[in-house]
């Protein structure tokens, strides 16, 4: 008797321990012309833990706006996004706190820790583990612009928000505090709610809380709100809603995401199809109703289909709103529900949206290609990825990030991952790891463990790992891997086959695990495509030899069907017979790889100078649109111009090590013909290796060293006009590179030495550019540069530092006319060594040459340069030069217009034929603009 009170007072208070959750009291008015909302609040905190509380930690994520120094500010900066650094402080937003009161209004001590989003309040009593705390807080909301984050205020007053109450950490051993910083991750326990609303009339409440009642008195609507249980509170005030809400056997769905091209019938059907697979899959969702915002989706979009315009689309009708609905609709349902600190284990909601998406796309479009229908055109078979199913999609963008070595452990904190892997690659890793185990533990054993884990588990606080203990009740076979070397380790994947025995009527090889982690493996033996024999191997952790049937086999392959995401499939196949493991290919354009074949791709280039004019031809080469450590490129051309044969050819091969600060390495050959003026042409050799370094730790750090070390060697035709003094020359050079770009602080710095027969030097550039506060803008750059010996004529500056304009007898930049000194491209600028923009006397300098570049901005994107320099030349002496202008800074470092104003040649602006003077900067290499648009991802 005493034994069944005691197990039930025990069970009454695990019960009470889990469910107990904090209350959150709210009155708000919502103010749309002071873009503001001012709120009492009162939280009644309950100690769920078992430690005694001194304090308590509230986040104010609503004041991470404040100012230009705050972690969200700083995250703005490293993405590239200037708009909020050069933003008025008005549409900022920013909490100005009134009051923190206990529940007899005595006034606590509070303060903001330094990062501003977070406000520690001192108890005026010890908090034992079980009691209660009231808190009454007074504060006012300034509303930021939404253009942001897409919360806040619009530009025709529409409200929606997001983190906008002050609301408690989470204690969890310790306060789980971290701060704002764009990625939708706020750590909130589930909390009961009761909201009063005030609001104009003329605005629509959206929201997933329960309406209580609402009222309109004297034009002021009055909504009272209700939720239990609730991890977060979005609320959106339009003064039209665009919102359609549809009823489905599960829940209601309101939702403003849609498709022109989608009727309401086909967006009902598809709706409910989704809350159907997603109850089946997951469990029964808790809440009557659930939201979902045109936000969600522009926030974290099906990447690929967000680039298609709606009115061109390669799949079925409703296809791509089906995939949409579905990727915010699965997240949705996950962070409403699953109490994981979604900073530290944001891969386990990641895993489950990708592995559901993944499983809805093989139960409803099992046929669906990556490139839909477009798939069917006959001139788009000739690429093999017309012939990968949708799903491949997921693990060509994480190896997007592998192949560069900028892959990252899943376990990392959000805050601390690349925007490409924390947007796209992370979770696409983390969903592919879980088709990984499902082939080698059987689908259903993990749909199993999925929704005993969700149903057990919602709306309870959990950990990632929490998930292991399921996946053991559900499966025999081992499944330690997945966590400690899949998903805890940055190791990428790649099996290899060697050693082939053959007897009669059996084959024996060995599988080697090029990587140091323990990972199952899939073998198989093939007749042409056809799977003769498959098998799963246990764990293992560097080699494993396999006695496999030989009958009906011709060719032994590992991973053949693609499940295992490895980082090289190339060597995965072993033929019974034969010289090759795998047949040739010649492939028409850039394609993705088809680790069945060996490939050569043919595409038409293209080039231009003045001297050849348009370079027609084809580029032969092995790179697929994955990178490759070893790569080839052959591009013979013809010059419609100079009517010659033109081009260039590299080797290549580059590794990337993917543990220690050794970023790179590179070694390999170039060279090239072209015109460098008329009817003269110049052939360049260069054999070259680098190395490369970056902090292996934190890859957002963009602090790279790099050596580069290379011999150039130029034969070039002898002009009869003009005597060459060394018409073919060879340059040993070796220079060091560090560099750190960001959009606040820029700073760079090389050192380059280099050697000839006739002349040794030094040189040194430092860049450094700083963004202020107060949006004031600077650009420094220094250059010196010294002759260590120098036997060249002294009437020949071919090999001088140059104050405007290097002649690049190495032939590193893209001039577009090389020889040109009058006509538009003698005006092209390259900002290298002088860095000057005005033509001065004397413009070369063969002893020394020390100059300072200067520029700031006016307004906005027009500066003003100014240029400083000091030219040494034998027999001559020193002279001092210098020139300033504006400068039309259009895309920095691509686009940019230099107009002179004064200089040693005294008012340049009013003297004749200035227009000759204007400088240009234009980048016209693809993969230089490439660079530009993807900076902000890596």
């Amino acid at each position: 008797m005493y034994l069944k009170k005691y197990i039930l007072f025990v069970f009454f208070l695990i019960v009470t321990q889990v469910k107990a959750q904090h209350e959150i009291i709210i009155n708000a008015s919502l103010l749309p012309e002071s873009k503001s909302i001012v709120i009492e609040q009162e939280l009644i905190y309950e100690n769920n833990s078992d430690s005694t509380l001194n304090e308590i930690y509230l986040n104010d994520w609503a004041n991470s706006f404040s100012t230009k120094n705050t972690p969200l500010a700083k995250r703005f900066a490293e993405n590239y996004q200037a708009s909020f650094h050069f933003e008025n402080n008005k549409n900022r937003g920013h909490t100005q706190i009134i009051k923190i009161d206990n529940s007899i209004n005595k006034s606590l001590d509070w303060k903001r820790l330094s990062q501003l989003d977070i406000i520690k309040v001192e108890l005026d009593k010890k908090l034992l583990p079980g009691e209660e705390y009231i808190l009454k807080l007074e504060y006012k909301i300034i509303l930021p612009d939404d253009k942001f984050t897409r919360y806040g205020i619009t530009k025709n007053g529409n409200v929606k928000v997001r983190y906008w109450y002050l609301s408690p950490a989470v204690f969890d051993k310790k306060w789980q505090i971290y701060s704002n910083k764009d990625l939708n991750d706020l750590y909130l326990a589930p909390s009961t709610f009761k909201i009063k609303f005030k609001t104009p009339e003329n605005y629509q409440l959206i929201t997933d809380l329960n309406v209580v009642s609402e009222s309109i008195d004297d034009k002021i609507k009055v909504t009272q709100l209700e939720g239990e249980q609730r991890m977060n509170v979005k609320l959106q005030f339009l003064k039209v809603s665009n919102y359609q809400t549809l009823e489905t056997d599960k829940f209601i769905v309101s939702t403003n995401h849609t498709h022109k091209n989608i009727s309401s019938i086909s967006q009902a059907l598809i709706i409910d199809r989704i809350t159907y697979f997603l109850d089946q899959n997951l469990g029964e969702y808790p809440y009557d109703k659930m939201i979902i915002s045109e936000i969600d989706y522009e926030r974290n979009p099906v990447y690929g289909l967000n680039l298609l315009p709606e009115f061109i689309s390669p799949f079925p009708e409703g296809f791509e709103y089906n995939i949409e609905m579905l990727k915010i609709m699965t997240r949705t349902y996950l962070e409403n529900t699953l109490s994981v600190n979604p900073r530290k284990d944001h891969w386990l909601i990641g895993a489950f949206q990708v592995y559901l998406m993944i499983h809805y796309i093989e139960t409803y479009y099992p046929t669906m290609k990556l490139m839909g229908n477009l798939s069917k055109l006959w001139i788009l078979k000739i690429f093999h990825a017309s012939e990968l199913d949708f799903n491949k999609q997921y693990s060509l963008l994480y190896m997007n990030m592998a192949k560069y070595n900028l892959h990252q452990k899943n376990t990392v904190p959000k805050d601390s991952l690349l925007k490409f892997n924390k947007d796209i690659a992370s979770d696409y890793h983390t969903g592919n790891g879980l088709v990984y185990l499902s082939a080698y533990i059987g689908k259903e054993p993990l749909l199993k463990s999925i929704k005993e884990f969700y149903a057990e588990n919602k709306l309870s606080p959990i950990t990632a790992l929490d998930f292991k203990i399921y996946l053991q009740r559900n499966t025999d076979k081992p499944i330690d891997w997945f966590f400690e070397d899949y998903i805890d380790n940055r190791s990428s994947i790649d099996f290899k086959l060697k050693n082939l025995v053959s007897s009669e009527d059996s084959l024996k090889i060995n599988i080697l695990h090029k990587k140091n982690t323990t990972l199952p493996v899939s073998i198989y033996g093939l007749n042409k495509q056809n799977i003769v024999f498959k098998k799963w191997l246990d764990p293992f952790d560097s080699l494993v030899t396999v006695k496999i049937p030989a009958k009906n086999i011709k060719r032994i392959a590992v991973n053949f069907e693609g499940q295992i995401p490895e980082i090289n499939q190339r060597n995965n196949y072993k033929k019974i017979k034969g010289l090759t493991n795998k047949p040739f290919q010649v492939r028409l354009f850039k394609d993705v790889e088809n680790p069945h074949y060996n490939q050569l791709f043919i595409m038409p280039a293209y080039n231009y100078n003045i001297y050849d004019g348009i370079t027609i031809g084809s580029m032969f080469y092995n790179k697929t649109l994955l990178r490759k450590p070893f790569q080839y490129k052959i591009t013979p051309m013809w010059a419609l111009k100079s009517n010659t044969l033109v081009g260039s050819g590299s080797v290549l091969y580059k590794e990337m090590p993917e543990f220690g600060n050794l970023y790179f390495y590179r070694l390999g050959f170039s060279g090239s013909y072209y015109s460098y003026n008329s009817g003269l042409f110049y052939k360049r050799f260069s054999p070259f290796a680098s190395v490369g370094f970056r902090d292996s730790k934190d890859l957002r750090n963009n602090k790279k060293h790099i050596i580069n070390i290379r011999n150039v060697t130029v034969d070039r035709d002898k002009n009869p006009n003009i005597a060459l003094e060394s018409p073919n020359y060879s340059v040993f050079d070796i220079n060091y590179i560090y560099s750190n770009p960001n959009l606040i602080n820029y700073y760079k710095a090389i050192i380059d030495y280099q050697v000839s027969a006739d002349f040794s030097k030094i040189s040194t550039t430092l860049n450094y550019r700083k963004l202020f506060n107060n949006n004031r803008k600077i650009d420094i750059r220094l250059f010196t540069g010294l002759f260590i010996k120098n036997n060249t004529k002294l009437d020949d500056d071919y090999f001088s530092f140059a104050l405007d304009r290097p002649t690049d007898y190495l032939f590193d930049f893209n001039y577009y006319g090389r020889s040109d000194v009058a006509g538009l491209f003698s005006q092209q600028l390259i900002i290298a060594e002088g860095g000057f923009k005005s033509k001065l006397q004397p413009a070369y300098s063969n002893t020394w040459l020390t100059t300072l570049n200067l520029s700031t901005n006016i307004w906005r994107w027009i500066q003003a340069y100014g240029d400083l320099g000091w030219v040494n030349n034998k027999n001559q002496g020193t002279e001092f030069v210098y020139d300033s202008g504006i400068r039309l800074s259009l895309v920095e470092d691509y686009f940019e217009l230099f107009f002179p104003v004064y200089s040693n040649l005294g008012w340049e602006i009013a003297q004749p034929r200035y227009d000759q003077k204007i400088r240009f900067i234009v980048t016209l290499d693809l993969k230089t603009l490439f660079g530009l648009f993807t900076r902000k991802w890596y």
